[in-house]
């Protein structure tokens, strides 16, 4: 059966590199900057869950609307894994997917160790 072609979105993942540890430990400045992100890009929030560490290292999933972002740190290797992935059925959001990646890479102010986008 021949389907019409369809791409819901783009989900980027990345490796970052942060010099600054107190980034890497500090979930609520995690969560205010994604909170101002969603506002930036009207992005809409279905719910969050934040897991802190005894190594002050933190998991943060943020279930959106239009899918999900999710963090893990590490600390230790001055490193942290984070996605992005913005799906909608009336319009192309890969411009916003990279635009709110760059927002969380400038307020990391880190270094781009691995970047994958993965067209779903």
């Amino acid at each position: 059966m021949d389907l019409p072609h369809y791409s819901p979105g783009l989900h980027k993942l990345v490796t970052l590199h942060v010099a600054e540890i107190s980034k890497l430990t500090n979930s609520n400045g995690f969560v205010a900057v994604t909170n101002s992100i969603l506002e930036k890009y009207e992005l809409e929030k279905v719910g969050a869950v934040v897991h802190n560490f005894d190594n002050d290292s933190f998991t943060i999933s943020y279930c959106l609307k239009e899918s999900h972002i999710c963090i893990h740190t590490w600390p230790e290797y001055n490193q942290l894994t984070l996605d992005v992935y913005l799906c909608n059925y009336l319009q192309d959001n890969s411009d916003k997917v990279r635009a709110v990646m760059a927002d969380y890479i400038a307020y990391f102010d880190a270094e781009i160790i691995k970047d994958f986008e993965i067209n779903r």
